[in-house]
């Protein structure tokens, strides 16, 4: 009889973030899953392994339920993939055990309310860059050249001068002023 096993996952959303919290707790796992991805990018590939590798019996275990999923979809995905294979879930931070119906409930709920957070997140986000925008606030790269400059690049490419000159003269990419030559 192969022995039950614990099987841990660590998971941040960028590589200045560490590991080393989510790692402590879950120091006791039997085998541990990490990777640094964010937690709306389906190619999880290590969430992946760790769903492959998990066995009957088995306790999947994570630190925080945002740690394995960020879409109540998500989740119910992940749950019926486990246990399909007879695994219950464990969330060390929330105290949910899916091996008991409270624990079974708590995730659902928990979960939700962590979905609708997520959408109230993306809200707040969307109306301070469309109030910001409305105030003349500019995002993304300042723009290289003034329309002065682009007027004489577009005279100078008439009169013959070839493209990689005026990638020198601009500091452009060849991209960059085809795109500017051709608005």
């Amino acid at each position: 009889m192969e022995k039950i096993m614990n099987v841990g996952y660590a998971r941040v959303s960028s590589y200045g973030q560490s590991l080393d919290v989510q790692l402590e707790k879950l120091k006791d796992c039997d085998k541990v899953f990490s990777e640094k991805k964010t937690g709306t990018n389906d190619k999880r590939e290590q969430l992946q392994f760790a769903l492959d590798f998990v066995r009957d019996g088995d306790v999947f275990v994570i630190t925080k339920l945002d740690r394995c999923s960020r879409s109540i979809r998500d989740l119910l995905n992940i749950l019926h993939r486990l246990e399909s294979k007879n695994v219950s879930l464990s969330v060390l931070d929330q105290s949910i055990d899916t091996c008991t119906p409270t624990g079974r409930l708590m995730i659902s709920v928990i979960g939700s309310i962590a979905q609708f957070e997520n959408d109230l997140r993306k809200e707040r986000q969307t109306d301070g860059i469309l109030m910001a925008k409305s105030r003349g606030v500019h995002f993304g790269r300042n723009k290289k050249l003034n329309d002065e400059q682009i007027q004489e690049m577009k005279r100078k490419r008439e009169e013959g001068v070839k493209i990689k000159d005026l990638m020198s003269s601009y500091g452009l990419s060849k991209a960059s002023v085809y795109r500017l030559i051709n608005n």
